[in-house]
C-alpha cells in the first residue's frame, strides 16, 4: 500500500502543477486525473476513484468525441469502478457500450477490445449470468490464444475468469482442465484489467 499512496502523492503533484499550468480540460490534465482515479482505485477507494472517473469522461466526451480511444478508456475504467463497487447493472451497460465501441473502432482482435469482452463477461459473471459469461470468455479466450499465444497474461487471465464461471455452472471438469488444478466453484476473484 506504500508505493500506492506514494504515487497516489506524486500524481496529486503532477495534476496540480498541470491544472495551473495547462489548464482543466488539455489531454495532459485529463490524463494525470484519470492516473489520479486509478492509483485510488488501485487503493480500493472506489467511491473517491468515480468521480474524477465521471469527470475525464465528461471532458473526454466534449473535447475528443464519443469514439476516441482515450475516451473509451474512461468508459472502461468508469465501468470497472461500477462494478468494483457493486453497481453490476451500471457495469453492465457501461461495459457492453465501450465493448461496442470498441469492436467498430478497433475491430474484434485489438487487445483493448479483448479486454473488455473479459470486463463485460466478468461483469455478467458478478450478474450470475453464467452461461453468457461462459460465452464471451470463450470468444475472448479464442481471440487472446489466436493474437497473444497461450503464454500471454491477458490469455491466462481469460482462462482463469472462464474456468470461474464455468466452475460456478457446476462444470468444474471442464474448469479444471483450462487451468490444471481444482477449482473452488466460482469462489475465485476475477482479475480483471482496467480499462
Amino acid at each position: 500500500m506504500g508505493e500506492y499512496a506514494e504515487a497516489r502523492r506524486r500524481h496529486e503533484d503532477v495534476l496540480a502543477r498541470r491544472r495551473r499550468v495547462l489548464g482543466e480540460d488539455h489531454p495532459d490534465t485529463l490524463s494525470s486525473v484519470a492516473s489520479v482515479a486509478s492509483v485510488l482505485y488501485s487503493l480500493k477507494k472506489y467511491a473517491e476513484a468515480r468521480p474524477m472517473e465521471e469527470d475525464v469522461l465528461a471532458r473526454r466526451r466534449r473535447l475528443l468525441g464519443e469514439d476516441h480511444p482515450d475516451t473509451l478508456s474512461s468508459v472502461g475504467s468508469l465501468a470497472s469502478t461500477f462494478h468494483a463497487l457493486g453497481e453490476y447493472a451500471e457495469a453492465r451497460r457501461r461495459h457492453e457500450d465501450v465493448l461496442a465501441r470498441r469492436r467498430r473502432v478497433l475491430g474484434e482482435d485489438h487487445p483493448d477490445t479483448l479486454s473488455s469482452i473479459n470486463s463485460f463477461a466478468a461483469t455478467l459473471h458478478a450478474l450470475r449470468l453464467h452461461p453468457e459469461a461462459v460465452a464471451f470468455f470463450k470468444d475472448a479466450r479464442a481471440r487472446c490464444l489466436r493474437v497473444h499465444g497461450p503464454n500471454h497474461p491477458a490469455t491466462a487471465q481469460v482462462t482463469r475468469n472462464l474456468a470461474a464461471s464455468l466452475a460456478a455452472m457446476g462444470k468444474t471438469h471442464e474448469a479444471q482442465q483450462l487451468t490444471g488444478r481444482k477449482t473452488n466453484k466460482g469462489k475465485r476473484r476475477f482479475g480483471r484489467k482496467r480499462r
